[in-house]
C-alpha cells in the first residue's frame, strides 16, 4: 500500500526528543501512533484492522529504507550517504491497568523533560570524555571555517556547542496534541482574567480590557564608529582564541598519538 492510499485510512502522529549521548551521537526517542481520518474529530482511533504490528513493521521498514546524500565536506571528493544505524529499538505501548492504552500526561512530560535539561556539557565527565567532545566541536568549527558562505556547512561552527546538531531538541506533528499557539492563547487569557479580578478587588469596574503591545523597527548595525570598532576587535579576538585552541588541541592529540 502506498503512503497516499494509507493516508485515506490512517494519519501518522509523532512526538520526538533528541538526546546527546556520551559518545557525541544524537539519539532520538519518539512516540509514534496512528490516528483515524476524520474532518470533524481531531483524535479519532485508527481502524480496528490496523494493529500495532503494522505500525512496528512500518517504522522498521522506514528506518531501513530512508537515506540522505549529504553535501561534500570541504577537503573530501565524494558525498556521504547517511542512514539510520543498527541500534533501533521499537516497542509497542501495550494496554496497562490505569493507562487505558495511552501514556499519561505526567509520564510524557517527564519523558521530554529528561532530555530537555540535558546539555552537551553534561557529556564531558572525565578527561577522555572532554577530549572526545572537544574534538567534535573543533571539527565542526574547522569544517565551517573551510566552507564558503554558500556552503551548507557555513553555519556549522555556530552550532559547535551543540556538536553540530542544528535541530530542535523536541518536535511533534501538528495533531499529536495541543499546539504551542493554543497554550500561549490559554496563558494570555489566564493572565488577563487575573488582572481583571485584581482590578475588581480594588473597586474598579472593568468592562473592557485594552492590551497595548506595539513594536516598531529601530534599525540595524552599529550606532557609531566606536561600537563598530569594538565589534570588529571582539570578532578578531574570538578568531584568535579559536585558532589557538585548535592548534593546542592538535598538538595535544599529536603527543598522545606519539
Amino acid at each position: 500500500m502506498t503512503q497516499r492510499a494509507a493516508s485515506e485510512f490512517v494519519r501518522v502522529q509523532f512526538a520526538k526528543v533528541a538526546e546527546f549521548q556520551r559518545r557525541g551521537a544524537v539519539h532520538f526517542h519518539a512516540i509514534i501512533r496512528l490516528d483515524g481520518v476524520s474532518r470533524t474529530e481531531p483524535f479519532l482511533e485508527a481502524p480496528r484492522e490496523v494493529t500495532e504490528a503494522h505500525l512496528v513493521a512500518a517504522v522498521r521498514e522506514a528506518a531501513r529504507s530512508v537515506s540522505y546524500e549529504a553535501p561534500v565536506v570541504p577537503g573530501e571528493s565524494s558525498r556521504r550517504v547517511l542512514r539510520w544505524g543498527s541500534q533501533l529499538d521499537v516497542q509497542a505501548i501495550v494496554r496497562r491497568e490505569g493507562l487505558e492504552g495511552a501514556l499519561s500526561d505526567r509520564a510524557v512530560a517527564a519523558y521530554i523533560a529528561k532530555y530537555a535539561t540535558k546539555a552537551t556539557e553534561d557529556l564531558e565527565g572525565g578527561a577522555r570524555g572532554r577530549s572526545h567532545i572537544r574534538m567534535i566541536k573543533a571539527t565542526a568549527e574547522l569544517i565551517a571555517d573551510e566552507s564558503g558562505p554558500d556552503s551548507e556547512y557555513f553555519l556549522l561552527g555556530k552550532w559547535s556547542h551543540m556538536l553540530g546538531f542544528r535541530g530542535h531538541f523536541s518536535s511533534k506533528s501538528r495533531r499529536y496534541s495541543v499546539t504551542l499557539g493554543s497554550l500561549r492563547s490559554a496563558r494570555r487569557s489566564w493572565r488577563l482574567a487575573r488582572l481583571v479580578d485584581r482590578a475588581r478587588e480594588d473597586g474598579h469596574e472593568v468592562d473592557d480590557v485594552l492590551v497595548v503591545g506595539a513594536w516598531s523597527y529601530a534599525g540595524m548595525g552599529w550606532r557609531n564608529e566606536g561600537d563598530r570598532a569594538l565589534a570588529i576587535e571582539a570578532a578578531r579576538a574570538t578568531r584568535e582564541w579559536r585558532d589557538a585552541r585548535r592548534v593546542h588541541f592538535v598538538a595535544e592529540r599529536g603527543e598522545k598519538n606519539a
